[in-house]
């Protein structure tokens, strides 16, 4: 490997461009080119990042260590492929893949060759959800709220796919137990797939969690619920604070004060966060925060929901 990281990004559409930009500025990466298949688009961000713009994702195979792919979910396959069996370290962008089976294959290709690989669970990276991950031990019941206005660039895939499995993912870090019941419903309301959907997750340890997602929401929401045992902590996602409230016994007193507190949560910029730490993983051969095996799980989980979905809807 090379002084300097060796980067491409396949796929510089809104959120690959940010890629691109991220890795240019970075010390430790020498980002050598981008790729999309529309050509105007890969060489408008190319001269953006002071890179170059390839015809393909194949005329990057031999120049770099790593890559990000930030392609429509059902390319993921196909476009790791080439790059995983040729040993490069690769960013893929959640979920891992549009099926579960295709998630299988991209992980055995990871492993065989050895390489990183990171999925884009964006929210792990998220200051106020590290945070809450540092304060949570044993959860009870877990509520999340994920809901916004709607957003045209995302009416590739349903409401599960696109908001409900970062919360999905959060919650599967939270808890350490197996899932042994779901139930979900939902609806499409503006577009051919599921735009609200609302899961109950069981775990074997009793723990509950209820999950919310809606791309159809007047306001915006943003928020996880966590209860344990003589303890509630709220994240607030937007506002990045944390709202802690638990009891505090009073001496003659037959119940507790309940104490409230609140904790300000110092942002950072998680895609920034997301790509230092997979370049930091290739450079250090240390396993991503979220590896394809948990990038898989949350996937098959969503796969889950949306079935529940599916069959209620008669589909």
């Amino acid at each position: 490997m090379s002084k300097k990281l060796r980067v491409g990004v396949v796929g510089v559409g809104y959120l690959g461009r940010f890629h691109a930009l991220i890795y240019s500025r970075m010390e430790n990466v020498e980002l050598v080119g981008v790729v999309d298949t529309d050509p105007q688009t890969a060489a408008r961000v190319a001269e953006e990042c002071g890179c170059t713009a390839f015809g393909s994702s194949s005329e990057l195979l031999g120049k770099v260590d790593a890559v990000s792919i930030v392609v429509p979910t059902t390319a993921h396959l196909d476009e790791a492929r080439p790059f995983l069996e040729a040993g490069v370290h690769m960013l893929l962008e959640k979920p891992i893949a549009s099926t579960v089976e295709a998630g299988r294959e991209i992980v055995r290709l990871a492993e065989a060759a050895g390489v990183i690989l990171q999925i884009g669970h964006l929210e792990r990276f998220n200051a106020g959800v590290m945070a809450l991950a540092e304060r949570i031990h044993q959860p009870r019941f877990i509520e999340a709220h994920r809901m916004g206005g709607f957003v045209e660039r995302a009416t590739d895939v349903d409401v599960v796919s696109d908001l409900m499995i970062h919360d999905i993912d959060i919650i599967l870090s939270l808890v350490k137990s197996e899932i042994i019941a779901i139930s979900a419903v939902g609806t499409p309301v503006l577009t051919s797939h599921v735009d609200i959907a609302n899961a109950r997750l069981e775990f074997a340890n009793g723990t509950v969690a209820n999950v919310i997602a809606s791309r159809v929401s007047e306001k915006r929401m943003r928020r996880i619920r966590v209860f344990e045992e003589s303890r509630y902590e709220s994240l607030d996602f937007i506002d990045q604070r944390i709202e802690t409230a638990y009891p505090k016994p009073r001496p003659g007193e037959a119940w507790p004060e309940v104490v409230m507190e609140s904790l300000a949560i110092e942002p950072v910029k998680p895609l920034d966060a997301e790509l230092a730490a997979f370049a930091a993983s290739v450079i250090s051969g240390k396993p991503p925060l979220v590896d394809g095996q948990v990038g898989l799980e949350a996937l098959d989980v969503a796969m889950r929901v949306k079935a529940e979905i599916m069959g209620r809807l008669g589909a």
